[in-house]
Formats: C-alpha cells, structure tokens, sequence
C-alpha cells in the first residue's frame, strides 16, 4: 500500500513538472509528458495487482 502511495505521489510531482517544462520550450515538454505517462502507467499496473489480491485502493 506504501508503494502505492508513493506512486500516487510520484505521478502528482511529474504531471506539475510538466507545466513548468511546457516554459521551457515544446522538446522539453513533450519529455515531460511522455514520463508523467510512464509514472501514470506504474501506478495503474500496480493498482491492478492490488486489485487482484483483492486490496481496495482510493484515488
């Protein structure tokens, strides 16, 4: 659930970064994107094998 958690966080800090890199130029933004998605796609993989061990988890 830790873990979890600290995902949840982790895509929170990279989806804000992403508007700050979209003042540093488009090239800058779109590697900001592409690693929010990265971080979004973590959190849902682990969300899914926690709900197949039946743990319910909160957005």
């Amino acid at each position: 659930m830790a873990s979890y958690q600290k995902l949840v966080a982790e895509v929170n800090q990279k989806t804000a970064l992403v508007r700050i890199a979209s003042l540093k130029g488009p090239q800058a933004m779109r590697a900001a994107m592409a690693t929010a998605a990265k971080a979004e796609r973590r959190r849902d993989v682990l969300a899914a094998k926690l709900a197949a061990l039946g743990v319910v988890v909160g957005d």
